[in-house]
């Protein structure tokens, strides 16, 4: 190196460190700015809370347990419901309509975007909680912000990565997961020439279904819609997305044209297929049966490829919670979400489900879930790298309204079954979206 090129080095060295250290010094002083929050619970108040039924029972265990220290603390009696992922979605649309249910759901992407009006603004809180935890990230602001108030609260997202049994991918030739898609591609007809196939989600698996076929479209240059909310799916791009679609889903075992989200976990776990995309559930459920202790131990993490574009293009399913304007107690409602979100309850909680859900606020980047155990660590950035679904448009009432009528999905999977061709899926698609972005 040059005496010139070393002082510029050094100087290009001094001024990252610098870098460094001002947002260090930035965040502790946005922590002890944390601004006050002036919640006052109703008097008599009591709260109902719909959410997702669990993939982990560590996570509704603590969840719960968190709850009932929340009722001990304030008094505020609180009933939980469960429902399926697939349930979620219209019963949070059902009850914006008819202005009556739970007083808090915690629901999907961007859900709240599809009626703003009608849920409480979440601001005070999301500033309060933002400024003492590190600030959010900024697809989690994406997501529950519209027109400058929050309108939703980020619990996080249950990230996605490629789940797959190491000594089958080392027999089918693979020392590791190829990086790019065409690799990716040679490896999942490696492993159905072997008889130990691959399979993936393909029918409306709100979670799943979304995240990897998201991905696979957005990783040709694919996308719905463009920075001017234009529809721009039927593509070339998008059309060379599902010819790799069509090659990668001849790989897969037969039957994942009706797989929702619980489907590809029970395939992997009774052994009939080798690599999936899914969260850290498959994991967990292997750990916790001594019955399943060799399949833990092989079970290993990766991030999705990287397609020609080249760069990450994942999706992960991003879950938030809304308060409705109908409830009696906004302000308990508010409490309740201030308390459930708090570093004494969210990090034992995200512990306890084993990293199912990545954080949404950026203090939590460090909690020791994500050094617990070396098969967790491709979890921990989910959240801060994924793309939001709408993207390049803007999140609204067209977006939540088109990512809940499945058109990526349902394209994909038309061309999986040979139901049509490329070309008649994009067009498909393009006319499903259409009747949103039009509106």
């Amino acid at each position: 190196m040059t005496s010139r090129g070393r002082r510029e080095f050094l100087k290009h060295a001094a001024a990252v460190a610098a870098g460094i250290a001002t947002v260090a010094s930035d965040a502790r002083a946005q922590g002890a700015r944390s601004p006050a929050l002036d919640l006052r619970p109703e008097k008599g108040a009591r709260l109902r809370v719909l959410r997702w039924r669990r993939f982990v029972q560590g996570d509704e265990d603590v969840w719960m347990r968190n709850t009932q220290k929340f009722v001990n603390a304030t008094g505020i009696p609180v009933r939980i419901d469960n429902e399926s992922w697939e349930d979620v979605r219209p019963k949070a649309a059902a009850a914006a309509n008819l202005g009556s249910g739970p007083d808090i759901i915690i629901g999907f992407f961007d859900d709240p975007h599809q009626y703003p009006d009608r849920l409480v603004d979440l601001t005070d809180l999301a500033d309060y909680l933002g400024a003492k935890y590190g600030g959010w990230y900024e697809t989690c602001v994406r997501y529950g912000t519209k027109d400058g108030r929050w309108i939703g609260l980020p619990l996080g997202c249950a990230g996605i990565a490629l789940v797959y049994r190491e000594s089958l991918v080392k027999a089918a030739g693979f020392a590791r997961i190829p990086k790019d898609t065409d690799g990716f591609l040679k490896l999942c007809q490696a492993l159905h020439g072997r008889g130990t196939p691959p399979g993936f989600a393909l029918a409306n698996a709100v979670g799943d279904g979304n995240a990897w076929t998201h991905w696979l479209v957005w990783s040709h240059g694919g996308k719905l819609v463009d920075e001017r909310n234009n529809v721009v799916i039927h593509s070339p791009e998008t059309i060379r997305a599902l010819e790799y679609a069509r090659a990668l889903c001849r790989t897969f075992v037969p039957g994942t044209l009706g797989w929702l989200d619980p489907d590809n976990n029970r395939a992997f776990l009774d052994g009939r297929i080798s690599l999936t995309a899914n969260g850290i559930s498959i994991y967990y459920a292997a750990k916790s049966d001594p019955k399943l202790a060799a399949l833990a131990a092989d079970i290993q993490h990766a991030s999705l490829p990287i397609g020609p574009v080249g760069r990450p293009t994942e999706l992960s399913l991003l879950t938030q919670a809304m308060v409705f304007r109908y409830t009696k107690y906004p302000q308990a409602a508010k409490d309740y979400l201030r308390f459930m979100w708090e570093r004494e309850q969210y990090e034992p909680w995200q512990q306890a489900a084993i990293g199912y859900i990545t954080q949404p606020l950026r203090a939590y980047e460090a909690s020791p879930v994500w050094t617990a155990d070396p098969k967790h660590a491709p979890f921990r950035n989910a959240t801060s790298a994924m793309l939001y679904h709408g993207h390049a448009g803007q999140l609204g009432y067209a977006s939540a309204a088109a990512m809940a009528d499945y058109i990526i999905v349902n394209m994909v999977a038309e061309v999986a079954s040979g139901a049509r061709t490329p070309g008649e899926a994009a067009e498909r698609a393009r006319r499903r979206a259409e009747r949103y972005y039009r509106v």
